[in-house]
């Protein structure tokens, strides 16, 4: 389910992209990062979610507060500017980068600042504003409940809503009905805080379009157990009558993890999904359709089968695998959404079932070189074994950059595979060089780079490291790491293995 181009990307959040507020948002920095890409012959940009995250709980994407709401934080204040709600004055003293990482505590304090001001700005006239009252209507079907959570939260000053009292806890409707009364207010500001938001990211998505450039963006399979999702929808998940999961999601025990892993995230009720035709999840993909051009479903494996965990239990050792939905789901978002493009992370243990589904759905998988040497010849993630259906990395988010993991990962065996396999020795310094050609010459119709493995830096900027709760999603790149000399040898490296719109002939 992709085009038939060869196509070369880059992989890099919205937050790591330089721009003049301190960390990368929908404004002038995205378009100047659109731009570039484009100089460099590049037909892809893959982000993370764009979900509302927790800045105490990490600022993970993966674990945010709504599926469906867009992160204020990526909210220009630049742009915000542009459009009369704010002042230059405003936006003068943005929080710095502190040796090249957002400070993301900082930046939520002068973002929301600004948000607030941008709103006092716009109130007046909301009840007239067109365009805003039809973005509302539009995304009524979530965008009603996300705006009371959301001022809910700001009221109990973040609290988990499973700590709210127990008439909003429980969506009590008189308790609700009385909440939408008393924040009426602080209701109307999330509905136009999300409205800004979805209108700047329209304007960059369709100027990626007109630049030839396929937004590939990122739907994970579980949401948060403190979100509006939740929250909103209690029936879908396997909850308690107080709202307590009854199971937890996770990893069982592996090499990597005598205990397994234990995520946090409710398990779904598939059961009362298909009842509803799977009512949900199809207007989840459906709305990230609206908003993205290519999705890639995270830990797809999931929806063949799901290692469930009682939610009590201290480690995952004591799970059971639970048949997921399968063919049925994505027979009824095809239905009704019939035009996506879909990527499979089928990383880890993949079972054959697994492989049927994606093969019976036409969906590329995920090969990473980072997970290729030190075997055989037929491990499949060495680019000689990677197929046309697929898409090829040198490493995902998850993963250490290439030069880091080339110094303080890779063994003895894996280096001299890398060395026998490319055909020449590699260093420090040239590896990235290395991985970035093998993922660019195989026959996978999508190569996408970590932009810092195109600028060669090690450790200091891997993005996340998994298992690890806090210094996580907070590398920013350089101000002048996209210069015309990069955009150039990228530029070359894409023709060299017919990944630009010229060697397609378009």
């Amino acid at each position: 389910m992709m085009d038939g181009r060869r196509r070369a990307g880059v992989l890099a959040h919205v937050t790591a992209l330089p721009g003049p507020g301190g960390m990368g948002d929908f404004g002038p920095g995205t378009r100047t990062f659109l731009d570039f890409l484009a100089e460099a012959g590049q037909g892809i940009w893959q982000i993370l979610p764009l979900a509302p995250t927790n800045t105490g709980a990490g600022n993970s994407p993966y674990s945010g507060y709504s599926a469906f709401a867009w992160n204020p934080l990526l909210i220009s204040p630049h742009l915000l500017v542009r459009d009369g709600l704010l002042s230059p004055q405003d936006v003068r003293t943005p929080p710095v980068l502190v040796e090249g990482r957002v400070d993301f505590a900082a930046q939520a304090a002068w973002r929301t600042a600004l948000l607030d001001a941008a709103y006092d700005a716009a109130w007046p006239k909301l009840s007239e504003d067109r365009d805003f009252l039809a973005f509302c209507q539009e995304h009524a079907a979530w965008l009603e409940d996300w705006a009371v959570f959301a001022a809910l939260k700001r009221q109990t000053q973040g609290a988990p809503w499973y700590q709210w009292d127990a008439p909003l806890r429980l969506r009590h409707p008189q308790a609700v009905e009385a909440a939408r009364q008393r924040l009426g207010f602080w209701i109307q500001r999330e509905r136009f805080v999300q409205y800004l938001a979805a209108r700047q990211w329209r304007q960059v998505l369709e100027y990626a379009a007109r630049l030839g450039i396929v937004v590939l963006g990122d739907v994970p399979i579980y949401v948060s157990l403190d979100s509006c999702d939740v929250w909103a929808h209690r029936e879908i998940f396997q909850l308690d009558r107080e709202g307590r999961p009854i199971f937890s999601a996770g990893a069982p025990p592996d090499y990597f993890s005598a205990t397994g892993q234990m995520w946090g995230n409710p398990v779904y009720d598939w059961e009362h999904l298909a009842r509803t035709g799977y009512a949900w999840w199809v207007q989840r993909l459906a709305h990230e359709r609206r908003r993205l051009h290519a999705i890639r479903l995270d830990h797809f494996r999931g929806f063949c089968a799901y290692w469930q965990v009682p939610a009590c239990e201290p480690t995952a050792e004591n799970g059971v695998w639970v048949p997921g939905p399968g063919r049925p789901l994505f027979d009824a978002v095809r239905a009704q959404v019939p035009d996506l493009w879909l990527v499979a992370e089928d990383l880890g243990v993949i079972t054959e079932d697994v492989r049927a589904l994606m093969e019976s759905l036409g969906l590329p998988g995920m090969r990473v070189l980072q997970f290729a040497f030190g075997g055989g010849a037929e491990n499949p993630y060495l680019p000689h074994q990677i197929p046309e259906q697929a898409v090829a990395y040198t490493g995902t988010h998850d993963n250490n950059t290439v030069r880091g993991w080339w110094e303080h990962e890779a063994g003895p065996e894996v280096r001299a595979h890398v060395e026998a396999y490319w055909g020449r020795p590699v260093q420090a310094e040239t590896v990235a060089d290395a991985l970035i050609r093998l993922a660019l010459l195989s026959r996978a119709r999508w190569a996408v780079v970590p932009l810092q493995d195109y600028l060669g830096l090690g450790s200091a900027a891997r993005f996340n490291t998994p298992g690890v709760a806090y210094g996580n999603w907070a590398w920013c790149a350089p101000a002048d790491a996209c210069s015309p000399r990069l955009a150039s040898r990228m530029r070359e490296l894409a023709q060299l293995y017919g990944r630009t719109a010229e060697a397609r002939g378009a």
